[in-house]
C-alpha cells in the first residue's frame, strides 16, 4: 500500500473511484483541488491509497492557514462532506497516517475530517451541524403532496405569483443576490471569481437557477449534480425576495425541474441545529441527519470553533450587516477565502 499525490493523469481515475464508491460525494470529486488552488491559492493535498496499480482509498485534503481563524488541515474545506473514501481498513489507516505526518510537517493545530458518520469513537467530535435529504418523485404533485401543509400553501402561493424560474449560464444574477443575502446574515460574501471557477471545473455538474418577477431577479441558487442527487449549495434572495416567498418558490422550482430530469435525491445540505435554516428545511418535511466532524489535534489543545455561534465574532457580525453591501463585495473575499 503507498500513499501518493493526485497528479493531473490521475484525476479520471480518482473520481471513478469516487462515483463508485457507496460514501463517495459531490465534494470528494478531484476539481476541487483545482477549485481551492485557483479560487483561493491554498495549498491542497489530494491523496490516494493504491495498491497493485489500484486505488484503494482517497483523501482530500485543503491546508488554511490563517491568523484570524488559524492553522488548519480540512478535508474538506468550503465543502459539507468529506474525509477518507477507503476500500478497505488498511487503505483508511494509511491515509489517516499520512495525513497526520503532513500535518506534523506544516505545524497546523488540527486535521478536521468532515464526515458522513462517525468513523473514530475516541476522536473529538463535534456534533454541530445536520444534513438533509430526500427522495423525490418524477411526479410533481407526489413531491408537493409530501410538503407539510403550511409548506405547502407557501408554494402554492409562490406558484400563482407570476414569478418565473431561469437557468442562468453565467454567475452575475446569482452573485448580486447572494452577497446582498449572505450580508444581511453578517458573513463575509466569496468574490465573484470563486463562483466563476466552480462553474468553469465542474460544468454540467453545477447550474444556476433564478427565480424573476416582472423582470426583477429576487433569487438564485447554485447547484451541483453528483449521481442521482441535485445539492441546491450558494443561494439568496434580496430583501424583497422575503415578501413574495420567492426562496420558497425558487427550491421547489428546483426540485420540479430535477425530478422532471430524473434525478432522484433532493439535498438540501448543512445547516447549524436550531438555525433558521435548519427550521426552514424541516418546514419542507424533510428529517435531519447528524454529520460527525471529526478532528486530530495536532498542535491545539481544542477543536477549533469557527462558527458564526463562537461568541468572538459576535462583534464582527453585527458591523457587517450595516456595511453597504458595495463596501462587503470589496472586503467580503479577503475574509471568506480563510473561513474554510
Amino acid at each position: 500500500m503507498e500513499v501518493k499525490s493526485l497528479s493531473l493523469e490521475k484525476s479520471h481515475k480518482w473520481d471513478e473511484y469516487v462515483q463508485q464508491h457507496d460514501a463517495g460525494t459531490f465534494f470528494h470529486l478531484s476539481a476541487w483541488k483545482q477549485v481551492l488552488e485557483q479560487a483561493f491559492n491554498h495549498d491542497a493535498y489530494f491523496l490516494y491509497a493504491e495498491s497493485n496499480n489500484e486505488i484503494r482509498g482517497v483523501l482530500p485534503l485543503g491546508h488554511i492557514q490563517s491568523r484570524l481563524f488559524g492553522n488548519s488541515l480540512i478535508s474538506l474545506p468550503f465543502c459539507v462532506y468529506g474525509g477518507v473514501l477507503a476500500s478497505d481498513t488498511a487503505a483508511q489507516i494509511a491515509l489517516e497516517d499520512a495525513a497526520l505526518t503532513l500535518g506534523k510537517r506544516l505545524k497546523v493545530g488540527s486535521i478536521e475530517y468532515r464526515n458522513l458518520t462517525n468513523k473514530h469513537p475516541d476522536w473529538p467530535t463535534k456534533d454541530l451541524y445536520v444534513s438533509f435529504q430526500k427522495e423525490i418523485d418524477p411526479d410533481p404533485e407526489v413531491n408537493l403532496k409530501a410538503i407539510p401543509r403550511k409548506q405547502r400553501a407557501v408554494v402554492r402561493k409562490g406558484i400563482k405569483s407570476g414569478m418565473c424560474s431561469q437557468w442562468d449560464e453565467d454567475v452575475e444574477n446569482l452573485y448580486r443576490v447572494y452577497s446582498e443575502s449572505v450580508r444581511n446574515l453578517g458573513t463575509p460574501v466569496f468574490g465573484k471569481k470563486y463562483f466563476k471557477i466552480l462553474k468553469q471545473n465542474f460544468q454540467d455538474k453545477c447550474s444556476i437557477l433564478s427565480i424573476t418577477h416582472n423582470g426583477e431577479v429576487l433569487s438564485s441558487v447554485m447547484n451541483f449534480y453528483f449521481r442521482d442527487q441535485v445539492l441546491p449549495y450558494y443561494g439568496g434572495g434580496i430583501s424583497a425576495a422575503r415578501n413574495m416567498r420567492a426562496n420558497d418558490f425558487m427550491y421547489w422550482e428546483l426540485m420540479r425541474r430535477s425530478a422532471e430530469q430524473g434525478i432522484k435525491i433532493f439535498d438540501y445540505g448543512r445547516s447549524k441545529k436550531e438555525t433558521g435554516s435548519y427550521r426552514f428545511k424541516k418546514h419542507w418535511g424533510f428529517e435531519a441527519t447528524p454529520l460527525s466532524y471529526q478532528y486530530v489535534l495536532v498542535n491545539d489543545k481544542d477543536m477549533p470553533n469557527v462558527s458564526p455561534t463562537n461568541p468572538k465574532y459576535e462583534l464582527m457580525i453585527r458591523v457587517w450587516r450595516k456595511l453597504p453591501v458595495g463596501v462587503s463585495r470589496f472586503i467580503g473575499p479577503w475574509i471568506a477565502k480563510d473561513l474554510g
